[in-house]
């Protein structure tokens, strides 16, 4: 049964629990391209490193590219409504927490996938 995890330390450890920490990375990588932000995490990289670079990558696209952004959230499939539900006054927070929405959601794609594959 899909369980959402309530932080990003306890995702990366049911990922790589259920051997799918790599595949959460190439979801990552295929979603950020098809909404034209290029980022390419390396394989290797470590949860704590990815949720740090993730996390400076949308801080930068809510501070100077706020249209890609939103294309970003709508590519990937962010609930419109948990974005809404957050406090947007300090950006550094709302990066961090939209970060953290993302990987849930990329998180939900790679898990059903690989549970209905």
């Amino acid at each position: 049964m899909y369980v959402t995890p309530l932080n990003a330390d306890l995702l990366f450890e049911e990922a790589q629990k259920e051997a799918l920490y790599l595949k959460l990375i190439e979801q990552l990588n295929k979603d950020f391209n098809l909404a034209n932000e290029g980022v390419d995490f390396p394989m290797s990289i470590s949860p704590n490193e990815l949720k740090i670079q993730l996390h400076e990558k949308i801080y930068r696209l809510i501070q100077y590219k706020f249209a890609e952004y939103l294309n970003l959230l709508y590519v990937i499939d962010v609930s419109e409504e948990e974005v809404k539900k957050l406090d947007g006054s300090d950006l550094v927070v709302l990066a961090e927490d939209v970060a953290f929405l993302i990987l849930k959601r990329e998180w939900q794609k790679v898990w059903f996938r690989n549970k209905f594959k």
